[in-house]
C-alpha cells in the first residue's frame, strides 16, 4: 500500500478518536475541544498530504480514488453532527447544516452507485467545487471549534453551504451526464 493511502486510511483512523475527544467534552473544558481540534487539524493535513503525494509522486490508484473522498464524507459528516449535537460545546452549529451536508454526501454516494451498477465504472474525479466544498467545510469545523465569536462564523457557515449546494448541482449535472451517454 503506497503513502497517500496510508495517510487515508490514517485519516478514518482518527474519527474515532475525535468522536471520543468531543463525546467526553464537558462545558469549561477546553482541553478536551482544544484535542478535538488538534485530532481534527491532523486530519484535514492528512487530507492535503494524501493528494500532493499521490499527485507528486505520481502514486494515484484505483483504490486511493474510491477511499479518499469516502474518508472526506466520514470525516466531515460526522463532525458536523457532532458540532450540531454537543451541548456543551460554546458554540454549536445550528441543526439545519449537518442535514444539508450530511443529505448531499448520502445523495452523491448513492448516485455514485448508481452510476457504477448502469455502466460497470465509476470514475471518482473531484471537481474544484468539491475541493472547495471540503476545505471550506474543514474550514467551519476549525474555526468552530476554536469557538470564534458568531458574527465571524456565521459568513464562514453560509459560504460553506453555498459551495456545498452548488457542488451538489453540479455532481448532478455531471452524473446525469453520464448517464445519458451511456445510453446512447
Amino acid at each position: 500500500m503506497n503513502v497517500p493511502n496510508c495517510l487515508t486510511i490514517v485519516r478514518i483512523l482518527l474519527i474515532p478518536i475525535f468522536v471520543i475527544t468531543l463525546g467526553y467534552h464537558q462545558a469549561g473544558n477546553d482541553l478536551l475541544r482544544l484535542l478535538a481540534l488538534a485530532i481534527f487539524s491532523l486530519a484535514s493535513l492528512t487530507d492535503a498530504l494524501d493528494g500532493l503525494i499521490a499527485r507528486t509522486r505520481n502514486e494515484r490508484t484505483k483504490l486511493g480514488s474510491y477511499l479518499d473522498p469516502l474518508a472526506d464524507k466520514l470525516l466531515l459528516n460526522v463532525s458536523f453532527v457532532l458540532l450540531a449535537i454537543t451541548e456543551s460545546l460554546p458554540c454549536r452549529l445550528p441543526a439545519w447544516m449537518p442535514v444539508v451536508v450530511v443529505s448531499r454526501d448520502t445523495i452523491l454516494v448513492i448516485g455514485g452507485a448508481l452510476i457504477l451498477i448502469t455502466t460497470g465504472e465509476l470514475k471518482v474525479k473531484p471537481s474544484f467545487l468539491g475541493k472547495m466544498t471540503t476545505v471550506s467545510q474543514m474550514g467551519v469545523v476549525i474555526l468552530t471549534l476554536l469557538n470564534l465569536p458568531l458574527g465571524v462564523l456565521k459568513p464562514i457557515w453560509i459560504s460553506a453551504i453555498c459551495f456545498t449546494i452548488v457542488s451538489f448541482f453540479d455532481y448532478i449535472l455531471k452524473g446525469g451526464r453520464i448517464l445519458n451517454e451511456k445510453r446512447a
